[in-house]
């Protein structure tokens, strides 16, 4: 009681590949525009993607989550938890609570709700894997990415961002939906949505500006997120905030990130706040059926925090994914399949056994001092090695094993503090490997098969690190 709640930590994660909106109507013959929007590789999905922004999330933290929610539009399991891998591969605690909060873009503001209202602090992570028909406007503004919160009290750690106040306003209309078995959505007519979400969007603001006793010129950042682009601009220009403080929606290189978008887009405002006089006023509304407002204050705290791959270093890198490959990725376009047998299902109960080392990346200390990949049943100390670099030792491009995205690039690892292991590479250019080169871990999806999701870990190019903002 009178505690200050608010954020302590945040962190996001765009995929490496970007498609160019240009690439898109000479092959579908429609769609298509300016810009990129960032492309998730075949290897990632909502789950892998929300590890990466927690990973980042809890790398600046000082506090460690009491419980896990995970919020998605595109859930790799039904019927089944997808937050328990999320759990599992940040190694937290088996007495912290993990929930999903699935199925509509408002899960996330419902989340980061619940965890203002916890008594613990709260991890919210929240991805989403983006797209549409070929050709349509879904797919072209549609992006891939992730953003986690890290919500709790000054009991727990440093408060960044203050929660002043929030409000919402809730309206059952049909704008968008999909059916439990379709690929892509529908949209209603475009300017019924727009003029229904102005209506809500407007009095949302005016209701929680009127709660936190400011005015809308007092306004430092305006954040207006929503899949609903022209309603999402509209709130904006009518809100009497200056056009100079409405906070860039990433469109133009990300793309919509749907449920992520108001964690994403948070966390670019918050990057920006750090260099900034404390007491600055963020203002975040979400536009899904209905509208969610909230209302930050940054703190002294703020300009002490550490930050890791910010949004718009991470914005500004990239490699460039062709339409024909984003359509195989997505299984759009039926390709060639590898001509070797698919992997056999993974066994549950080999999964169980082994859930430190192919979720956590745990291996094990022996009493030589010597560190073990994958771990020794000899070794009593366990070695988490998830946030270890390394360097590739040697490397081999394998061409004939099964892959959905060929060819396979292998490499033998020595991480530094000790330990090796041949593990394979991803986001990475064939052409461009070499002996020498440094790499990360990164959580991802080795295959599918009979529905069941083969997370483990994979080697990346060492990319993260504490930017500049």
């Amino acid at each position: 009681m009178g505690r200050m709640r608010g954020i302590l930590a945040w962190g996001a994660y765009l995929p490496h590949g970007r498609l160019d909106r240009k690439a898109i109507r000479p092959v579908a013959g429609t769609g298509g525009g300016t810009g990129t929007r960032t492309v998730a590789s075949y290897d990632e999905d909502a789950t892998t993607l929300a590890v990466a922004a927690a990973r980042r999330t809890l790398s600046g933290a000082g506090a460690s989550p009491g419980a896990v929610w995970f919020a998605t539009t595109q859930p790799p399991y039904l019927d089944k938890t997808n937050a328990t891998a999320l759990h599992a591969a940040l190694r937290l605690d088996r007495t912290v609570p993990a929930y999903d909060a699935v199925g509509s873009v408002r899960s996330a503001f419902a989340a980061v709700r619940a965890a203002c209202d916890a008594a613990v602090p709260v991890l919210v992570a929240a991805s989403d894997i983006r797209g549409g028909r070929p050709g349509s406007a879904d797919e072209a503004a549609g992006g891939d990415g992730a953003a986690a919160l890290l919500i709790g009290s000054d009991s727990d750690g440093p408060v960044l961002a203050e929660l002043v106040c929030n409000a919402s306003v809730t309206e059952e209309f049909l704008d968008r939906w999909r059916a439990p078995a379709e690929a892509s959505s529908r949209v209603w007519e475009e300017r019924f949505g727009e003029t229904v979400y102005g209506d809500l969007g407007g009095e949302a603001l005016k209701v929680v500006l009127e709660k936190a006793g400011i005015s809308a010129d007092e306004v430092g950042t305006l954040i207006v997120a929503g899949l609903h682009g022209r309603a999402a601009a509209g709130v904006a220009a009518r809100s009497g905030v200056p056009a100079d403080r409405i906070a860039d929606r990433l469109d133009a290189g990300v793309g919509n990130v749907g449920a992520a978008q108001p964690a994403l887009l948070l966390a670019a405002a918050l990057e920006e706040a750090v260099t900034q006089p404390p007491g600055k006023i963020i203002v975040l509304v979400v536009l899904a059926d209905g509208a969610d407002a909230m209302v930050l204050r940054t703190t002294s705290a703020l300009a002490d925090h550490p930050i890791t791959d910010p949004v718009a270093t991470q914005l500004s890198a990239g490699t460039s994914v062709s339409y024909g490959t984003f359509l195989a990725w997505r299984g759009m376009l039926p390709v060639e399949p590898p001509r070797r047998p698919e992997p056999a299902r993974p066994s549950a109960s080999a999964a169980r056994r082994n859930q430190a080392w192919k979720y956590g990346f745990v291996g094990s200390t022996g009493r030589d001092g010597m560190i073990r990949l994958p771990p020794s049943p000899l070794d009593d100390s366990p070695a988490p090695m998830s946030d270890a670099t390394g360097t590739i030792l040697t490397f081999t491009i394998d061409r004939l094993a099964y892959s959905p995205s060929p060819p396979v690039v292998f490499a033998v690892v020595d991480f530094d503090g000790g330990g090796r292991l041949p593990i394979e590479l991803t986001d990475v250019d064939e052409r461009e490997i070499d002996i020498g080169d440094r790499v990360e871990l990164t959580f991802r999806k080795l295959f599918t098969a009979d529905g069941i999701h083969n997370y483990f870990w994979k080697a990346q190019p060492l990319r993260s690190r504490e930017g500049d903002v």
